[in-house]
């Protein structure tokens, strides 16, 4: 039952990227902690999710450029983490995200193709509003299939990976941890660039890095 509620949650969230509302709840903060309340461990979704928000800053979805999906790869690393035990959990599922979250993208793309050959094939069948209408809910429902298969093969493979791989991770949790915001600073760094550059946000920016130095002593 677990398994299928994840799968749900994933192609849900995958709708909102592009298909249905752009609300944002499909940014990585939010997912993890919705995939961490049904998996029972929100503490650890919101770690997971709050990470990966600061990886994938820089991906801006615009135009049909391709990008990181942080829905489908934050449900992923978080359902793979839950259960597992060791000093690895957290750099494994952070790293099993941002790879997940590339394959999530170019199944994107792929859906796109897709969706274009079907149009294109029935083109002249094209009549009227309703058949857009049903074109476009089709389009939504592979959509919510895509997200659902990439979620429910990501969490099936994460869990053996991380099963297999965190009890032979070489650091500590702290120096994980540390090792996992340098990185996550850098691309910060670079949307603070995007943006206009230290000097014009340089207050945000010393607020941001105060509030994460407190956050990892508690963590």
């Amino acid at each position: 039952m677990e398994i299928f509620l994840v799968a749900v949650l994933g192609g849900v969230l995958a709708l909102d990227t592009t298909s249905v509302g752009q609300a944002m709840v499909s940014r990585p903060l939010v997912v993890g902690v919705l995939t961490g309340l049904v998996v029972d461990q929100p503490v650890l979704g919101a770690t997971i999710g709050a990470i990966l928000e600061l990886y994938l800053l820089v991906s801006f979805p615009t135009g049909g450029s391709r990008f990181p999906e942080g829905a489908t790869a934050t449900v992923v690393a978080v359902a793979s983490s839950a259960g597992a035990s060791g000093p690895g959990v957290l750099p494994l599922a952070i790293g099993l995200g941002l790879v997940w979250g590339q394959l999530g993208g170019a199944s994107v793309t792929l859906l796109r193709h897709t969706n274009s050959k079907i149009v294109e094939s029935h083109i002249d069948r094209l009549h009227g509003v309703g058949w857009v209408v049903r074109r476009h809910l089709g389009a939504i429902a592979l959509d919510f299939l895509r997200g659902s298969l990439v979620t429910i093969s990501g969490v099936v493979l994460g869990r053996l990976a991380l099963q297999s791989l965190s009890g032979s991770w070489p650091l500590g949790v702290p120096s994980s941890i540390g090792l996992l915001l340098v990185g996550g600073s850098v691309s910060a760094g670079i949307f603070l660039r995007d943006l206009g550059g230290f000097r014009q946000w340089r207050t945000l920016f010393v607020s941001g890095m105060a509030l994460g130095i407190i956050g990892a002593r508690f963590l």
